[in-house]
């Protein structure tokens, strides 16, 4: 997130720090950023899966919505397009009349959908993976190697952040010295006050900065609608000549930007930060990876369920419906609750465990279900999985040395700082 922007922080609701079992059932809203920033929302999640797992919370910064915190109905849910529909918001909030800005493909359903997404998925299908694998890798060697010995650093700065910008620019073929935009931009995204409880920025704020990001791309798009699109895989050519994208609006065609950001920055940023700090957590388990490197493959799904990096996703009901004994009305918002979803004792063995060696590891929500799951869930799996691979090579620990900084959201469930000290061999 910028520094350069005033902090805004909305008024405590004063749950970040009472007993969860302590507040009466309905008066729980699971919403409050502050929850998230404080690490204090899990007891709230236990408390819904065992007394209310589809909750109503009638009074909100987001007005009334559904709860949905348990793994089998947050797939009911995500699986059922026919029923809870994506258009409008996947998020909390509603978007600003005055700011009519679509978030691409992932806020519509059937066919729209899944004709927009059709036009990017290439960009992630397994012969373009195998294409970018050894940048990647390359990339990595490069940040880590430049790391230094001997004093503290913020891991998200030099090197969450700065693999992902460097992964977003090839992915956009966006001009490599001008990456960093491309972390602003995605950051910007996602902090919008009314929409998410982020409290970074002001809502005109990231309007402003919304708007830089279509005029850079506008460019971008002008440039390429021009050039013979064969054999380029950057998604800005991808959307400019595909048959369901080029004659985008604007604004569709800045929300379809910015979950291609968001979404490839977001999983992959905030999962290297979070598994750094579980394995620190996890004492043990760090030991187990060091004693037997053949299990990252595993270990990259458990980090990705652990840190959960998008808290939820919102749905809207199309039409009446019951949902686990629950009358849902038509209009209606339905949030999963994939962070609670991701510890749901009944559908995950030990699920408050962090186990780099759990069978069926990636049997989690973090990446969602049906016509939404995250397109680049395999890109997002291959770049920790290398990014593990260069650090066992190099360190023999990566050593957290204070607290992390949560980022005050309720929906990314990211980080600000961590500071680490790395332990060559």
């Amino acid at each position: 997130m910028s520094e350069a922007v005033e902090s805004n922080p909305l008024p405590s609701k004063g749950q970040a720090g009472a007993d969860p079992y302590s507040i009466p059932l309905d008066r729980i809203d699971v919403s409050d950023s502050e929850l998230f920033e404080t690490d204090t929302h899990w007891g709230y999640f236990e408390r819904l899966r065992k007394e209310a797992p589809v909750h109503y919370c009638a009074d909100s910064d987001f007005g009334p919505y559904w709860s949905v915190t348990r793994f089998d109905d947050i797939v009911h849910v995500d699986k059922h397009h026919e029923i809870f529909s994506s258009e409008r918001s996947i998020v909390l909030g509603d978007p600003a009349p005055e700011f009519p800005v679509e978030a691409g493909f992932i806020t519509m359903d059937p066919p729209r959908h899944d004709e927009q997404r059709k036009v990017a998925q290439p960009v992630v299908a397994p012969r373009n993976l195998a294409l970018l694998e050894p940048l990647i890798r390359e990339r990595v060697c490069e940040i880590l190697d430049d790391l230094p010995t001997g004093e503290t650093f913020n891991w998200v700065d030099r090197v969450s952040i700065e693999l992902t910008t460097r992964m977003l620019a090839t992915l956009f073929d966006f001009p490599f010295e001008q990456r960093s935009k491309l972390t602003y931009w995605s950051d910007m995204a996602t902090s919008s006050p009314v929409q998410t409880g982020a409290t970074n920025v002001t809502e005109e704020q990231r309007q402003a900065a919304l708007m830089e990001c279509l005029e850079a791309f506008t460019v971008l798009w002008n440039e390429r609608i021009n050039r013979d699109p064969s054999g380029r895989l950057d998604l800005v050519t991808m959307l400019a000549h595909g048959e369901a994208t080029k004659n985008m609006t604007p604004m569709e065609y800045l929300g379809n930007l910015m979950l291609l950001i968001v979404g490839g920055n977001d999983t992959t940023r905030n999962s290297l930060t979070g598994g750094v700090l579980a394995l620190n957590q996890n004492p043990g388990e760090y030991q187990k990876l060091r004693d037997a490197p053949d299990l990252i493959p595993k270990m990259v799904s458990e980090i990705i369920r652990w840190q959960t990096p998008l808290a939820y996703m919102r749905r809207t009901a199309r039409q009446d419906t019951v949902l686990d004994g629950k009358q849902i009305k038509a209009g209606d918002k339905v949030i999963m609750w994939y962070v609670s979803g991701n510890r749901d004792e009944t559908a995950i063995h030990r699920a408050d465990e962090f186990i780099i060696d759990r069978d069926n590891a990636r049997h989690h929500l973090s990446f969602g279900f049906g016509i939404h799951r995250c397109m680049g869930n395999r890109l997002a799996e291959m770049q920790l999985h290398i990014v593990w691979e260069e650090i066992l090579k190099r360190f023999q620990r990566v050593e957290v040395v204070g607290e992390p900084v949560r980022v005050r959201s309720n929906f990314v469930k990211g980080y600000l700082e961590l500071p680490v000290r790395v332990h060559p061999w």
